[in-house]
Parts: C-alpha cells; sequence; structure tokens
C-alpha cells in the first residue's frame, strides 16, 4: 500500500485520451493505493460546484468510485481549479486541504503544495491570484449565471496563454527564497508541488524538492512507498491507454 501524488492533469472535455488516462489510472493504479493527494489543477477550468455538464459529472463519479472503496482522496485547490468548494467535496468523497499541507513520512517531514505561490518572480499573476482569492470575489463569481462564468473562464484561459508566451521562463519558475522560507516555516525537509510543469527532484541544502509533471504524452505521479518517495511516469498512447 502506498500514498500517490498527482498533479497538473488539466482534464477536459477537448483532451480525451488525457481523460481516460486518469479514469484508468484511478481504477488500475489508485485503487491499489492508501490515499491520494491532488495537488491543484486536475482540470483546465472549473467554474464552479453546480456545473451541470457530461464531463463534470463524470469526473464526480469517478472520484465517488474511488472513495467508495475506502482509497483516501485530498485535494488541494490549483490555479485552474481554486472555485472546487464544498458540494463538490461532499458529493465525491474527498477532502480538502489547505493551500499547504505538512505530512509526516519515514523519510521526514513531507510538505506538499500546488506550487504557484512560490513563483513570486512573476509579479503579474502573483496580482491576479491575489484578487480572484480574495473571498469576496470568489463569493461573487460563484453567484454568477453559469454561461457568464463559462466566459469569464475562458477570457482569462486566453489571456493567460498569451502573457506566458510573453514571459521569461525563469519568472515562471518557483523563487529559491521563497522554497527555502516554506520549507523552514513548516519545518520540512522535503517540498512536493506542481503547477509549473517541469518535473525533476532538486536536491537542497537541508532536503529535496519534487516536481510534479502535467499530463500529456506521459502521466506523472509520485509514490510514497517502502522506497521512500519516488517520482514516477508512464506513457500515455493517443487513444488514453496507460
Amino acid at each position: 500500500m502506498s500514498d500517490l501524488f498527482i498533479s497538473d492533469l488539466h482534464l477536459s472535455p477537448e483532451r480525451p485520451a488525457i481523460n481516460r488516462a486518469f479514469f484508468a489510472f484511478l481504477e488500475n493504479r489508485v485503487g491499489k493505493a492508501d490515499n491520494l493527494y491532488i495537488l491543484g489543477d486536475l482540470v483546465e477550468v472549473w467554474i464552479g460546484d453546480d456545473d451541470p455538464s457530461p464531463f463534470t459529472r463524470e469526473l464526480i463519479q469517478r472520484l465517488t468510485a474511488v472513495t467508495s472503496t475506502g482509497t483516501q482522496v485530498y485535494f488541494q485547490q490549483g490555479n485552474r481549479d481554486f472555485l472546487v468548494g464544498g458540494k463538490f467535496a461532499r458529493e465525491t468523497g474527498i477532502t480538502l486541504l489547505p493551500e499547504y499541507h505538512l505530512l509526516t513520512t519515514a523519510e521526514g517531514k513531507l510538505l506538499i503544495c500546488h506550487g504557484d505561490t512560490l513563483c513570486t518572480d512573476d509579479l503579474d499573476y502573483q496580482a491576479f491570484r491575489r484578487k480572484v482569492r480574495h473571498p469576496l470575489v470568489r463569493w461573487l463569481l460563484a453567484h454568477l449565471p453559469l454561461k457568464k462564468r463559462q466566459q469569464i473562464a475562458q477570457d482569462w484561459r486566453e489571456k493567460s496563454r498569451k502573457a506566458n508566451s510573453n514571459k521569461a521562463d525563469n519568472i515562471m519558475d518557483v523563487n529559491g527564497n521563497a522554497v527555502n522560507a516554506v520549507m523552514e516555516r513548516f519545518g520540512a525537509s522535503m517540498l512536493l508541488h506542481g503547477h509549473t510543469h517541469r518535473p525533476g527532484v532538486h536536491l537542497l541544502e537541508h532536503g529535496k524538492r519534487i516536481v510534479l509533471g502535467d499530463w500529456g504524452k506521459q502521466g506523472w505521479y509520485a509514490e510514497i512507498g517502502c522506497e521512500g518517495i519516488e517520482l514516477l511516469s508512464f506513457p500515455i498512447s493517443a487513444e488514453g491507454t496507460i
């Protein structure tokens, strides 16, 4: 038995192969695990827990099938799905986690997060994040008509793509000082995050940082088992088989 960690799948109706790969992962791999931690951006965009689309309903059903077997599923909001809320949690049986969450492992204390808060050099994004995460803005978004939220989400996606295409690579990566500060604050020797789409294991002066990859031609996950924590991947076919 083990703990599994994933992020940045960006599931959507426009990515059926990735959707199928995730559902196969849930059935074939997660069912054998104790816990699954989803560290944000599970979906490309989340417009609210009241979304009645077939894609959203299937996602809820698939996650419910996992939690109903006894596997615990934990969820941290990412920049794409920060509107995931209590209704979704109740329907699926998942547990929502705060922005940072500390786990105790055989290797030491592991801090998990989505990772966008660590990209402090991207000043424009951090300003946008503070704005949309404000409780009043979140409340207003949640109470807009569904079609209006869909249009806002589409506008944000287009603006994000255009903005990121003009940013230097280092700006969109984590800031080393921010990493050190948050690990020190929580007393962690290891940090696990996603968001940057730059999978890898980075050795630090007093520990290590593990970065989950986004799902595309490969699916990425981390696993805590008898060998400690490992960063793993598997190929995803055009049909979504793994």
